[in-house]
């Protein structure tokens, strides 16, 4: 399997090479897109983007130089046709200095980049909500290289794609991202928290009545207010319980990597480490985190020892006892034990 990292700075390519990734993805916001359409939307992310292509290049050189490729993203959630043939222009410049693959996550831009872009391989983001094998093989038959898999689908849906598809590539979540909606039905940006931040953080108000007009009993308040509290704690826990560091750097949150072995033994091509906005340092830890758990697998351990080393690697905590964070919460359990209840601090 290899181990998929996110950059936004070309100095980035080396550490995080050096700490174990295979690939690199990253975003631009060229200056001409912006003084065209006013805006940085070119993919999901309207910061954490190199901004000049000699950046670009940069970080490509460094990545070959490690031995390792760069993606290019292309995944905004909406794009007007004149902003579609930008696209293609600024393909045909990444592969002009050595781009390796585009992660698109548009229909009508994957079709137009399979018939008249350069030849990059083409990957389909996770926003285009890839749920089972015959959205799978449509994206096959538009040239789609490999299907990057939505942060929640199960092992069982996985395994069924996969053995429907073996002639594609298939790339699962595994660390840091924390979103509690569909990204491929999600149509908010993530925006810098002065802003208000992503709206899956939004501290809301919410009362609650009777469609018949009698007032709440006490027993009805009691259960709204504990399910507000466990939908809160499930919140704080895939946000990495306040995007907290263990004391040897591991990042809290969002995780599969428990589920590693199954993934290896189930042709998963490529797990992804999500956060762009993230510091070198935690994403450097991040890969270190998944580098070790994927080192015991290529080691022959056993499943079963690979989990144990995996859920430890946080030490003890809430993190796996919960569930709350695990992407994969079928994933085969070396204990046996079902999830603890957990809640965030006050």
């Amino acid at each position: 399997m290899k181990i998929i990292a996110p950059i936004s700075r070309c100095n980035e390519v080396g550490p995080l090479a050096d700490a174990g990734a295979d690939e690199f993805y990253c975003g631009i916001v060229p200056e001409e897109w912006i003084r065209r359409f006013g805006s940085s939307g070119v993919n999901r992310r309207v910061f954490c983007n190199l901004s000049t292509y000699e950046e670009l290049g940069t970080a490509i050189d460094t990545a070959h130089q490690h031995s390792t490729q760069l993606s290019l993203v292309m995944n905004a959630p909406h794009y007007a046709e004149e902003q579609l043939q930008e696209l293609l222009g600024i393909a045909r410049r990444f592969a002009d200095i050595g781009g390796d693959s585009l992660i698109v996550g548009d229909m009508g831009l994957l079709h137009l980049l399979a018939t008249k872009g350069p030849p990059l391989r083409l990957h389909v983001s996770s926003l285009l909500t890839c749920r089972n094998s015959e959205a799978a093989a449509l994206y096959r038959d538009m040239g789609a290289a490999r299907v990057i898999l939505p942060r929640d689908v199960t092992l069982e849906e996985i395994a069924g794609i996969v053995s429907l598809c073996p002639d594609l590539e298939f790339e699962a979540f595994i660390l840091n991202d924390g979103c509690v909606f569909e990204e491929g039905s999600c149509h908010t940006i993530h925006l810098p928290s002065p802003l208000g931040g992503p709206i899956c953080l939004d501290r809301y108000q919410v009362e609650h009545s009777r469609s018949d007009g009698r007032p709440l009993s006490d027993s009805e308040r009691e259960q709204f207010a504990a399910h507000e509290t466990r939908y809160q704690s499930w919140v704080w826990h895939r946000f990495g319980q306040g995007f907290a560091p263990t004391g040897d750097g591991y990042p809290f949150g969002p995780c599969g990597v428990c589920a590693m072995p199954w993934m290896a033994e189930h042709r998963v091509t490529a797990i992804k480490i999500a956060g762009r906005e993230a510091s070198t340092a935690r994403k450097a830890k991040s890969v270190e985190m998944v580098r070790r758990v994927r080192d015991r697998i290529r080691a022959g351990e056993s499943a079963a020892e690979v989990r144990s080393f995996a859920e430890g690697l946080r030490g003890p905590g809430v993190t796996c006892e919960s569930g709350m964070a695990c992407y994969y919460r079928n994933s085969p359990k070396p204990i046996g034990a079902p999830f603890a209840k957990s809640s965030a601090p006050a």
